[in-house]
């Protein structure tokens, strides 16, 4: 059955591809409002340009979506919540994975579901989920609220902090012919330089790196494992083809039909090679990150 399952999905996405989306929500980030890229979706191996309805009925043929983000652009939050809907109201859904979402969290998530398919729904969702405080509530809450609600599992696809610790300390040898090559970890090196802004000691850097590529692997050994057609929301870095989950993903010799949609600000370069498509939102006001930590 399972080599029917891509072909299957796209019969059913054609029948349903008359299917109406709910209206897109209003921007709410306040730069980039004038640019000529604001809202435009981009195929971004053809160049085609692509209306919302276009790119569901494409997303809705692929057993596995993986949508990066930036984590505190509320539009990019608002998107998400629209493209989960608007696919389960195409294809049947078979599971909603998150990287905000730990395994020690798994069985919390799981109860909360069982409750509010009784129509139970817990008055303290965030204590119900023990929702951890780095992750914005007010960006998260309405996805993960909706999610909880439905039938397809809610599913983590993270690593507890413990394994994170134990990965930082001990630093183990990757595999993978895709994921583990030397222009792959410089790659990541380097993005860990920058976004540290280059205060991490040298000798950090290798750590660093093995807990963010087993932060990918788990993402994808998760996505390979959901029930299918899944969806992903992972941030941006960890959702790129050319250095995250995909990588790992082909590595499991799961990365057939995947599709990655990158949200991104205008005036932030998406290059084919990190994604199928592209969608441009509003930009949030810059912020120096690197005064405030060399302060």
């Amino acid at each position: 059955m399972k080599y029917l399952l891509i072909p299957l999905l796209a019969l059913l996405a054609a029948c349903q591809s008359t299917t109406s989306a709910p209206p897109l929500p209003a921007w709410q980030s306040p730069e980039g409002r004038d640019s000529a890229e604001l809202g435009v979706i981009r195929d971004l191996r053809s160049g085609e340009r692509l209306t919302p309805q276009q790119l569901l009925d494409r997303l809705a043929t692929a057993p596995r979506v993986v949508v990066g983000e930036q984590h505190d652009n509320p539009d990019h939050h608002a998107l998400e919540l629209w493209l989960a809907r608007a696919l389960a109201e195409r294809r049947p859904s078979g599971s909603v994975l998150m990287e905000m979402i730990n395994p020690n969290q798994q069985s919390r998530v799981a109860a909360v579901q069982a409750a509010a398919a009784r129509d139970e729904m817990p008055t303290d969702l965030l204590g119900a989920l023990a929702w951890q405080p780095g992750w914005d509530w007010s960006l998260y809450g309405p996805l993960v609220t909706w999610s909880v609600k439905q039938p397809a599992p809610l599913l983590s696809a993270n690593l507890d902090r413990g394994e994170i610790m134990r990965i930082y300390a001990e630093q183990p040898v990757l595999e993978g012919g895709r994921s583990a090559t030397d222009a792959v970890r410089n790659s990541l090196l380097d993005d860990i330089r920058e976004s540290h802004c280059g205060l991490l000691p040298e000798n950090q850097l290798p750590a660093m790196l093995a807990v963010q590529q087993q932060r990918d692997r788990r993402m994808a050994e998760r996505l390979k494992a959901a029930p299918g057609p899944a969806l992903m929301i992972a941030g941006g870095f960890h959702a790129r083809r050319d250095l995250g989950v995909p990588l790992h993903l082909e590595d499991l010799g799961a990365g057939q039909g995947l599709q990655v949609l990158m949200l991104a600000e205008v005036g932030k370069t998406v290059a084919p090679a990190q994604a199928d498509y592209v969608w441009y939102t509003p930009a949030l006001p810059p912020t120096d990150y690197c005064a405030t930590l060399r302060r």
